[in-house]
């Protein structure tokens, strides 16, 4: 089985819009860095000015790793283990077959239950929902394949 990729974003923002990114966020880091140095003294006396410092510099982290394309989010089915990034901000998380338990799919979601007994959500959304079959598809036939049980199951309010 080769790879199977699905975007979990919206739109995936093209070469220019990335560069702009990044040079944004590498400026609000500058920024951020001249600010501190030029208002030493008030930073001393005044701890609330430390907040700004550091709103500047986690909009210029994440303006810096969305331009250098790490903060996509995405699901990706391989031939024994599927990974996992459905937070911009937190790192890729690989799911290996033998430490899934079981999976339950919901119209709009995905519960992964590992063998150390937490569970893994993935939430689709209702924004873009054509990728949500496609991702069931390869769910099941990773699921097949490597013998783990695969519960679809209805949301009835």
């Amino acid at each position: 089985m080769e790879s199977n990729y699905y975007s979990l974003e919206l739109n995936r923002s093209n070469r220019v819009t990335r560069i702009f990114q990044l040079a944004f966020g590498i400026l609000c880091a500058v920024i951020a860095v001249i600010w501190a140095v030029l208002n030493i003294n008030m930073l001393k006396s005044n701890g609330t000015l430390w907040i700004t410092i550091v709103l500047l510099l986690g909009f210029a982290y994440f303006q810096i790793i969305s331009g250098l394309g790490r903060a996509e989010k995405f699901i990706e089915f391989s031939q024994s283990s599927i990974k996992l990034k459905n937070n911009s901000l937190f790192p890729v998380r690989v799911l290996n077959a033998p430490d899934i338990k079981k999976i339950e799919a919901f119209p709009l979601n995905l519960v992964f239950f590992l063998s150390s007994g937490k569970k893994l959500i993935l939430r689709f959304g209702t924004t873009y929902t054509e990728i949500i079959e496609p991702v069931r598809k390869s769910l099941q036939t990773f699921c097949t394949r490597n013998n783990i049980p695969l519960e679809f199951k209805t949301e009835e309010l």
